[in-house]
């Protein structure tokens, strides 16, 4: 397979695992926001769950360090992608944090985002 086209497949799939982790913290997180009314609406004490909020946090923990390792994975195989003469491979969204000035997504530059260090 040419080089190209393993690039591209490449990053068709770090960006469906950036995004797939992106959902599961939606997932994890509205699970933990519901715990409280959920406790509430049952009755029962406030310290019922405890252990349950304690595994979500643990949860949301291990994904968002997850998140970033992939994100240094991405940032690796970028350079790789570079080195080899494969810039303009992309899939997803091509602004970055590091972007100076910072885009929106669309590839224009947006006044109003904040860069983040």
């Amino acid at each position: 397979m040419h080089a190209e086209a393993v690039g591209q497949d490449l990053s068709r799939k770090i960006h469906a695992a950036e995004m797939a982790l992106d959902h599961a913290l939606i997932d994890v997180a509205t699970l933990a926001a519901a715990l409280p009314e959920a406790r509430m609406r049952a009755g029962v004490s406030g310290l019922t769950g405890q252990a349950a909020f304690d595994d979500l946090a643990a949860c949301m923990m291990a994904l968002t360090q997850a998140r970033a390792r992939l994100g240094g994975g991405h940032r690796t195989l970028a350079a790789l992608a570079r080195r080899m003469g494969l810039e303009t491979l992309a899939a997803g969204p091509m602004d970055k944090p590091e972007d100076r000035p910072p885009m929106n997504g669309s590839g224009r530059i947006h006044e109003n985002m904040v860069n983040e260090k």
